[in-house]
């Protein structure tokens, strides 16, 4: 099934600059007054879904913490955390969404820095370099993880968090179309699932938009296992239904965990 070789990385750049310009959901910036109440100590970010991360998983004072938002430009999480004490780094592959973090730094007078990349490759920063590092549902945009759990344990101190989120690789069973125009959970598909093996470039231009974003599922070995087998200790796991997918009435959507560096 799988045409011309894709390169997910490229793809998926442009799908999310063109999802800013369209100013999808997780594209739109925080207030200045979101801002403003997480310099009085009154915040919260979304790590999975809609809901609000647990604050025990993050430090009880972000005030000189270096954190790396992976995957998380946007405008929200980034500046947040800035506000809150912070020293942050938003790495995104897509130019757009850091330019939602850079506005709103600029708009409110936080200091930020936004890095372009991949998510698999994080060598321009040295080893150690965070205490934190949060990393909401992104990673279902590229075909391997390994080399993001390895990289993730080598820019984290020792003592180090990550905080990551991903989607269930169940919801990828079902027929797309089938769940969102009437709800019904059909199974269609073997997994591991992707878009690119699945469909011809044409099947995904009819079934999604020629210019959506490419999703691969990733096994809970992977996701879960591959975080341990990076060397990480895992300490908290959380679960929340999708925002607005048919299948959130019978299944946790996404999941959550909390792994720590050991010291």
């Amino acid at each position: 099934m799988q045409d011309i070789v894709v390169d997910p990385g490229v793809h998926n750049r442009a799908a999310w600059d063109k999802y800013v310009q369209e100013g999808n959901e997780w594209t739109r910036p925080v207030s200045a007054e979101d801002v403003e109440r997480a310099r009085m100590g009154d915040w919260s970010i979304v790590l999975i879904g809609r809901e609000c991360v647990d604050r025990s998983w993050l430090p009880r004072d972000l005030t000189g913490k270096d954190v790396l938002c992976l995957a998380s430009g946007g405008g929200q999480q980034g500046p947040i955390l800035a506000a809150a004490g912070a020293r942050v780094t938003v790495f995104d592959n897509s130019p757009r969404q850091l330019g939602q973090d850079q506005m709103v730094a600029a708009r409110d007078g936080l200091e930020l820095r936004t890095v372009l990349g991949d998510m698999r490759d994080l060598s321009t920063f040295g080893n150690a370099a965070f205490d934190v590092v949060f990393h909401p549902v992104s990673n279902v945009f590229i075909p391997d993880l390994a080399p993001v759990w390895r990289e993730c344990f080598r820019v984290l101190r020792p003592g180090g968090t990550l905080l990551a989120g991903f989607l269930n690789p169940d919801v990828y069973l079902f027929d797309h179309e089938t769940l969102d125009e009437r709800g019904e959970l059909v199974v269609v598909h073997k997994l591991p699932y992707s878009d690119v093996t699945q469909y011809s470039a044409e099947e995904r231009a009819t079934k999604f938009g020629a210019d959506a974003p490419l999703e691969y599922s990733h096994a809970l070995t992977d996701q879960i296992g591959g975080q341990l087998a990076a060397g990480f200790v895992l300490t908290g796991f959380a679960e929340a239904p999708h925002q607005s997918n048919a299948s959130a009435q019978y299944m946790s959507n996404y999941f959550a965990t909390l792994a720590v560096k050991p010291g």
